[in-house]
């Protein structure tokens, strides 16, 4: 598996050059409230939408400001920049598809936020697998929202098992509303709420289940 840290300029593009995409990812809260970000035409490219935003920070509340944010298949990398916006300390974005982690670095760059933000371009599930390094540490707050219907939600789960989480992670998962993913056994459902074809659970990871690098965290 290749890792590949993007830069925060857009090599596919020159710089000026107008983004092409299908609309704007808008920011809820925090500190870049009302800020308006392109999001890239790419097949399967959704951000999750504004009400189910809005509805996961506030019950979030407290546990986002200081936290060290994981955002898997991040796409637009809207649940991420918004966790950054809201006081995270910091964040690893995941994406595969090259020209949308492109516009992720380039919109994190507008943000102001490149210096709290890590960007690897990869396949999420290969990247869990081959499992953390001292490089990456571990989370105590992830978003996974994998393609829908492509059976990726339930293995990401357990591969985050393999040393990712601190004590007590909150793991949020988004899925299609047909299924139910199969989670480890020391995930506690905390919290969900379902959008159209969408259904996100938020599930608090119980302290038995400790990652020996919690500490790092």
């Amino acid at each position: 598996m290749t890792r590949r840290r993007s830069t925060s300029r857009n090599p596919h593009r020159s710089a000026g050059a107008p983004a092409k995409g299908s609309g704007r990812l808008r920011l809820i809260g925090g500190e870049y409230r009302r800020r308006q970000l392109p999001v890239l035409d790419h097949p399967g490219l959704r951000p999750t939408p504004d009400r189910v935003r809005e509805t996961l920070f506030n019950w979030l509340g407290a546990e986002t400001p200081g936290a060290r944010a994981l955002d898997l298949c991040a796409g637009t990398g809207a649940l991420g920049l918004e966790a950054l916006s809201r006081g995270a300390r910091e964040a690893l974005f995941v994406e595969q598809a090259p020209p949308v982690a492109a516009q992720l670095a380039d919109n994190l760059a507008t943000l102001g936020a490149s210096e709290r933000a890590r960007l690897v371009t990869a396949d999420a599930l290969a990247f869990l697998t081959a499992g953390p390094s001292d490089e990456f540490g571990v989370y105590s707050l992830v978003f996974l929202d994998p393609p829908f219907r492509q059976g990726l939600a339930a293995a990401c789960c357990h591969a985050l098992e393999q040393g990712w989480l601190a004590n007590e992670a909150l793991i949020y998962v988004e899925t299609e509303a047909s299924l139910a993913p199969d989670v480890p056994a020391g995930w506690a459902l905390h919290r969900e709420v379902q959008a159209g074809d969408s259904h996100g659970r938020l599930y608090r990871r119980r302290p038995a289940h400790r990652s020996p690098h919690a500490d790092a965290c």
